[in-house]
């Protein structure tokens, strides 16, 4: 019996009872890192790509070929299924959306998700019908080649409004999104009501809930199937960079040489 593809992988991955953590990676040691320490799939995380080449998130910044490129990396160094964080699809029309999933398919990736963010900062959620009609057409270029997320970004820009964020991601359900996500739900009821309203589809919570964290068992006992961390593990890294550069900075340059060793790292990487 062949293996299972990534695509066939990563689906099955969602059916399983409790759910699952998909940390996010941005560069080859930290998707080999992350594929020794056990996680069983990876995604990407827009926000790193964007800082590590000195650039802003979610503004077209960085490229489809780039982004797409990136993901396939992650794919290639480790054998996982790889999600990739692909923002609004790189432009505002559903054949925009078709594009990039068929880039993400073509790259090796098992899933991708498309959002309703406009990159235009003054207007930065699409309208209804619009939001629905781009992942209505994502999703028929994605059935069964890749494992497609619907996500609503109403909490992200300022919009706390439960009600029109469940009546997206019922919509995106609807017209074939296989996953649904609304990242900084405010609270356990809110992610048990967005559950509720798109089962028995499977959702994506962003860390938990935005009123504070909750054991991973919580989540899953509420039915959440995957939890990701976006660019929370990124800034993790960073924030060791800023201790050990204060440390250095008081006179402690044996601070620099606390990380992993790079011997660790080269061992988990393919010979040159």
């Amino acid at each position: 019996m062949s293996e299972p593809s990534a695509y066939e992988a990563f689906r099955a991955l969602h059916a399983r009872p409790g759910g699952f953590i998909m940390p996010n990676a941005w560069d080859g040691a930290s998707a080999v890192l992350l594929k020794r320490a056990g996680f069983e799939a990876l995604g990407t995380t827009s926000l790193a790509i964007a800082f590590a080449m000195g650039k802003q998130d979610g503004f077209h910044a960085v490229s489809r070929t780039d982004a797409v490129q990136n993901g396939a990396l992650l794919a290639r160094l480790t054998g996982l299924p790889v999600n990739g964080d692909l923002e609004d699809g790189f432009g505002p029309d559903p054949d925009d959306c078709v594009e990039t999933v068929q880039a993400a398919i073509h790259a090796g990736l098992a899933g991708l998700g498309i959002e309703d963010t406009t990159a235009d900062p003054a207007n930065p959620i699409h309208g209804f019908d619009a939001a629905v009609a781009r992942v209505r057409a994502a999703a028929q270029a994605a059935h069964g080649k890749i494992l497609l997320t619907g996500r609503t970004d109403n909490f992200l820009h300022g919009r706390p409004d439960l009600d029109d964020t469940i009546r997206r991601l019922v919509a995106f359900a609807e017209v074939g999104a296989d996953v649904l996500y609304a990242p900084l739900l405010p609270d356990m009821d809110a992610i048990r009501a967005v559950v509720k309203a798109v089962a028995p589809k499977p959702v994506n919570v962003l860390i938990g809930p935005s009123s504070g964290a909750v054991p991973f068992a919580e989540l899953g006992a509420a039915g959440v199937r995957r939890v990701s961390l976006g660019g929370a593990l990124y800034r993790r890294a960073m924030s060791g960079l800023l201790d050990a550069a204060a440390e250095m900075l008081a006179g402690n340059i044996a601070a620099a040489a606390r990380g992993v060793p790079g011997k660790e790292i080269s061992a988990l990487l393919p010979p040159a």
